[in-house]
């Protein structure tokens, strides 16, 4: 069923897009260069053992409200080392469900090793299984060289490229309290042997309800890719909490036909009490 394809991506370019923070933002602590010529930048968002859990609603006038996938990110308890350093190894996947699971079966992972200090790729891995179609993709990041190497091509990159999971969690050590409605940014991420330019603007602050409560929230308006899922910068809306944790609460997004949303179903591990959601 090939409505699915689209809804994956959205799903994926959700936690991208979280990169893109407004103008005049940056890292809640810079602490500069490192002993091997990368950054250091002070984490104090998220940590190992937290896990995230989303569940995918897909409408549209045929199918009505329908429960689509499921999607989830947990960064693993152990300490991984890349080229020596260590990593914060997180794992996403991305599953099918109930109707859509019958006519377009969807098992994808995403694997990423987040260095340490620089909070920035080093290996990244991507496992497609989607009907027949199936891919397999590893891509190592070389920061300080300028470039990555997959399994298909050697791309140049700026230091510091995200990957589509490390993106989300880059953006959760950015202070946004300075910001103001309307504030935008631009910035570049590595997909597919291609670094692709987005934009996000901040919409400011919204309290919103859903099946895990009422939260008070940060709301962001991302534009996202143009290309063989999208054919124009589709509207979609991201908001987020607005407390120490910075985590997805509500993502929406239309499609071509219909439109999804993706709820926070579940959290554990979280490195702070999750205050934004109202009692």
């Amino acid at each position: 069923m090939s409505l699915f394809k689209p809804i994956l991506f959205v799903t994926l370019a959700c936690f991208a897009s979280m990169l893109l923070l407004p103008a005049g933002v940056g890292p809640l602590h810079a602490g500069g260069e490192n002993g091997k010529g990368m950054r250091a930048l002070e984490n104090t968002v998220f940590d190992r053992g937290e896990r995230i859990e989303f569940t995918v609603y897909y409408n549209s006038r045929l199918t009505g409200n329908v429960r689509a996938g499921e999607a989830s990110l947990e960064v693993q308890p152990t300490t991984m080392f890349v080229s020596g350093r260590p990593t914060m190894h997180v794992v996403g996947l991305v599953n099918s469900r109930g109707l859509f699971n019958f006519f377009f079966k969807v098992e994808n992972r995403y694997d990423t090793y987040i260095d340490n200090s620089a909070i920035a790729p080093l290996r990244f891995s991507r496992n497609i299984r989607e009907g027949n179609y199936s891919r397999d993709e590893q891509v190592s990041f070389d920061h300080i060289g300028g470039k990555a190497v997959s399994n298909r091509a050697t791309t140049e990159i700026m230091p510091y490229t995200q990957d589509l999971i490390s993106a989300f969690y880059f953006a959760r050590t950015f202070d946004v309290s300075s910001s103001g409605p309307g504030d935008a940014f631009s910035v570049d991420f590595f997909f597919g042997d291609t670094v692709y330019v987005s934009r996000i603007v901040y919409e400011g602050r919204e309290q919103v309800t859903t099946r895990l409560g009422t939260f008070n929230t940060l709301k962001f308006k991302p534009e996202v890719l143009e290309g063989q899922v999208f054919s124009q910068p589709y509207p979609m809306t991201m908001w987020i909490s607005d407390d120490r944790n910075k985590v997805p609460i509500l993502i929406e997004s239309g499609l071509v036909v219909g439109n999804i949303r993706m709820e926070l179903s579940d959290f554990r591990g979280l490195r702070h009490p999750l205050r934004a959601r109202v009692r």
